[in-house]
């Protein structure tokens, strides 16, 4: 058999190599876990017990401040919802005296139109602007004494309504914003809480325990400087001599006393460690006592219920002392003492943007409304930083 051309050769039939299902599928999952991985962020660790504790901390003192700027936007709303509705009560009154000239000058012009119809001096009684008749000297030369006094009483009028109603605008506009204002405050307080909140919310029955136990720790080291503050008090009022009957003792001073930016000269020295600088001050301090176990609530100034600055005015106002209502008015209404000077009855500030206050209760110790889900209670005054302390009254 002859061979066959070189085109007809019969060729080889290769088949190309398949790799196995299993081992791709295998390498392209390992892929795409490696990128996975490479991409997805590091978990965020959690806080330690001591980080909770400080942000918690900081969320109270935080929510401590908004609520300051909610008292005084509440307190500004209030004064101008009054200011408002005694400018809109002298713009009634106003105009119903307008009226009652209004009328008088309408008898004029029906007397004026029964004896010869419509004068000169009836368009002056009607006119929407009597002054630019008053300048015309022809016209004016018509009127009697009564009415000319009667027209000028009308435009006094007119004009002094219109600078009522003007005024009241404006307090309106001013009135609106320290409304959104108060708004503002609100959500920002409540914020800071919920925030506080969910915080201690996430923690487990042991975190809590643990936090329980640095909260005791905090506490005992406050009492322990209380304890010593009364104790060098007590010394103090020791070696202190009687002065002579009739006669003031010397002001404290010293370099650790702060100086003093408004307010009457510098008080009396104490008398003992525990003694109240006046009747009013153990009045206020009475009534601050007798509030303990009442809840602390945001913008609250009792009688069910309080937050710290609203406990301090009601106190000094059950003593006949009128305070403002924040912290930041507070602190300038009465005289500056340092801290070793301190008696029962005066005011301590804390932090150093002022946002709480307390009353001293002698001893290192002061009756306060310490935040959120607290109550009225006594704590030393070293729990917090101490930013300076008044003497009201």
């Amino acid at each position: 058999m002859s061979a066959l051309p070189s085109h007809r050769k019969p060729r080889t039939r290769t088949r190309p190599a398949v790799p196995a299902l299993g081992v791709t599928t295998a390498a392209l999952a390992s892929v795409s876990l490696l990128a996975q991985s490479a991409d997805a962020a590091p978990a965020a660790p959690r806080p330690s017990i001591e980080e909770v504790q400080k942000k918690v901390d900081d969320l109270y003192r935080q929510a401590d401040l908004a609520t300051q700027k909610y008292d005084a936007a509440k307190e500004a709303t209030t004064t101008q919802r009054a200011e408002v509705d005694s400018l809109l009560d002298q713009v009634a009154a106003g105009t119903a005296k307008m009226n009652d000239t209004r009328r008088v000058i309408g008898s004029y012009a029906a007397a004026q139109y029964r004896d010869g119809g419509v004068t000169p001096t009836m368009r002056l009684l009607f006119s929407d602007d009597p002054q630019a008749f008053f300048d015309q000297d022809q016209l004016m030369g018509l009127l009697s004494d009564e009415q000319h006094r009667t027209l000028s009483t009308f435009e006094a009028e007119r004009a002094a309504n219109a600078k009522k109603r003007a005024e009241a605008g404006r307090s309106l506009a001013s009135l609106t914003t320290s409304q959104q204002a108060l708004r503002a405050g609100k959500e920002e307080v409540q914020g800071r809480l919920a925030a506080a909140r969910t915080l201690l919310s996430t923690l487990t029955e042991q975190e809590k325990e643990r936090l329980a136990a640095l909260e005791k720790k905090k506490q005992d080291e406050a009492r322990r400087r209380a304890a010593e503050l009364a104790a060098q008090q007590a010394a103090a009022a020791k070696k202190k001599p009687a002065p002579p009957a009739g006669h003031a003792p010397a002001a404290p001073s010293g370099p650790s006393a702060p100086a003093a930016p408004s307010g009457p000269s510098a008080p009396a020295a104490p008398s003992g460690p525990s003694a109240p600088a006046s009747s009013k001050a153990a009045k206020a301090l009475a009534f601050a006592r007798a509030q303990m176990g009442k809840p602390y609530v945001w913008g609250a100034t009792g009688p069910a219920s309080y937050d710290c600055s609203g406990l301090t005015q009601a106190a000094w106002k059950a003593a006949g002392v009128d305070l403002p209502r924040t912290t930041w008015d507070q602190v300038k209404a009465g005289t500056r003492v340092a801290t070793a000077d301190l008696q029962p009855g005066d005011l301590v500030f804390f932090y150093d943007d002022i946002s709480h206050v307390g009353m001293y209760a002698g001893g290192g110790m002061m009756i306060h409304a310490p935040h959120s889900g607290a109550y009225v209670r006594e704590e030393s005054i070293y729990y917090m930083p101490i930013y300076g302390a008044v003497r009201p009254g």
